[in-house]
């Protein structure tokens, strides 16, 4: 399996748009918790990516795109915090991977990319949330990602009912900006 993780532009990833769509549906209609419902139709998850696209033209938010194999297999974002007072923190979104490609790693290789990514800008503590219970929990884990609390009632889910959410938090070390 040959992986290649890199970080794009707002003009490579609009490149992969039509990919990037895939990987997001794939992703909602398997049952990730990432602020969408299933089925999720086509033009939502474009209008998501479009406005992903335009967002990378600022230098606060990094999207790493994996491939396997030259196809899109996973994604992962970090969105560094603006407020004066929040400088040295990011938050780390949309962690995807693509149904046929999970369990071999991609979505460790993509939480270490954005570690590095975020200790390349500065950042020394890293937040991010994952539905109570879900699979990616023993990933973070397995990270060093330290669990901080539970939000009960967070999130819908595909049958109606309400979910909690995990929040969790990994600090860097110290890190100059």
């Amino acid at each position: 399996m040959n992986v290649e993780i890199r970080f794009l532009d707002a003009i490579e990833a609009a490149s992969h748009l039509d990919a990037l769509v895939e990987l997001l549906r794939d992703s909602v209609d398997s049952g990730a918790s990432v602020g969408f419902l299933p089925p999720l139709e086509t033009a939502e998850a474009r209008a998501y990516w479009e406005g992903v696209v335009a967002e990378l033209a600022s230098p606060s938010r990094s999207l790493a795109l994996a491939r396997v194999d030259g196809r899109v297999a996973g994604t992962a974002q970090l969105v560094e915090a603006d407020k004066a007072n929040a400088r040295h923190r990011a938050e780390v979104s949309k962690v995807l991977v693509h149904s046929s490609f999970q369990r071999r790693g991609l979505g460790a290789a993509l939480m270490r990319a954005l570690e590095e990514r975020a200790r390349e800008r500065g950042k020394s503590t890293l937040v991010l949330d994952t539905l109570e219970g879900a699979p990616s929990e023993r990933l973070y884990q397995s990270l060093g990602w330290i669990r901080a609390g539970v939000i009960p009632q967070y999130a819908q889910i595909a049958d109606g009912s309400l979910r909690s959410t995990v929040l969790y938090y990994k600090l860097l070390g110290a890190v100059g900006r």
